[in-house]
């Protein structure tokens, strides 16, 4: 693979006496979609956090290109990096559209005016979630799975090179789960790094070629999808047993997929 895009080297986190990240050595490359799977308080979203500089290391380094990632000023951070997590809270009224176009906010100048190519770019993130139709809606009057939509048009109007998703494919009804993992795969195809948590492992199986798959007091394994989720390994990390499975598909690659059914 060509040079990391994001390189974590040696990383240590904790909450209290608990240890959650020890020495974990992490890269991310330019175009991929890194998976990241496990249990619940397998540390996962702490990973992301980490990751894009939410939350500071006990220990180790994260650089993004040259840049040790804490040396960067917040702006100079987000112009960079977008962050699409489950756990915001809507406020205000503003209309979808109006958030949305808060993720120009890093590149905007002095002043903060929009210019008419940020105008553009709202206007594409918004049909690129699907939700051009909501763009006068208030953000508020919005079900769970719109406003997970309207976050992550915010994040594809921010125009960063990494995007760090956690579980983005919550509250989405089955139509939109996929045009959401259609979208990550376009992101990628156009160069953007992504690293995206899921419950599911079978996002990993559709989406990427390497993934991490996390256990509860355990270092984190990565590795290729075929290869690590296996039905041993997927078994023991969830603690039930799963199958893997192959479906044969006319004029396309065997779709690999897991069940605990």
């Amino acid at each position: 693979m060509s040079t990391a895009l994001l390189r974590m080297r040696g990383a240590i986190f904790g909450y209290g006496g608990r240890r959650v990240l020890d020495g974990v050595d992490l890269d991310v490359h330019a175009g991929e979609i890194l998976t990241v799977l496990g249990t619940n308080g397998s540390g996962k979203s702490t990973l992301l956090r980490c990751l894009g500089g939410a939350l500071s290391l006990g220990g180790g380094t994260v650089h993004l290109g040259p840049d040790d990632l804490k040396s960067l000023e917040p702006r100079a951070r987000a112009r960079r990096i977008g962050f699409l997590f489950q756990d915001h809270s809507p406020s205000l009224p503003f209309k979808v559209a109006e958030v949305v176009a808060l993720g120009r906010t890093p590149h905007l100048g002095f002043l903060g005016g929009q210019s008419a190519n940020d105008v553009t770019i709202v206007n594409r993130a918004l049909e690129e979630a699907g939700i051009g139709h909501l763009r006068q809606r208030p953000y508020t009057a919005l079900s769970g799975g719109e406003r997970q939509l309207v976050l992550l048009a915010r994040t594809l109007a921010q125009e960063p090179q990494l995007i760090l998703m956690d579980e983005p494919t919550a509250h989405l009804d089955l139509h939109n789960q996929v045009r959401c993992l259609q979208l990550v795969r376009a992101l990628a195809a156009r160069g953007v790094a992504l690293v995206v948590t899921t419950h599911d492992p079978n996002h990993a199986f559709v989406l990427s070629d390497r993934v991490v798959l996390m256990k509860p007091a355990a270092p984190p394994r990565i590795g290729p999808a075929e290869e690590l989720l296996t039905a041993g390994e997927l078994s023991s990390a969830y603690g039930l047993q799963i199958g893997v499975h192959l479906i044969q598909r006319a004029g396309a690659a065997p779709l690999r997929i897991c069940s605990p059914w």
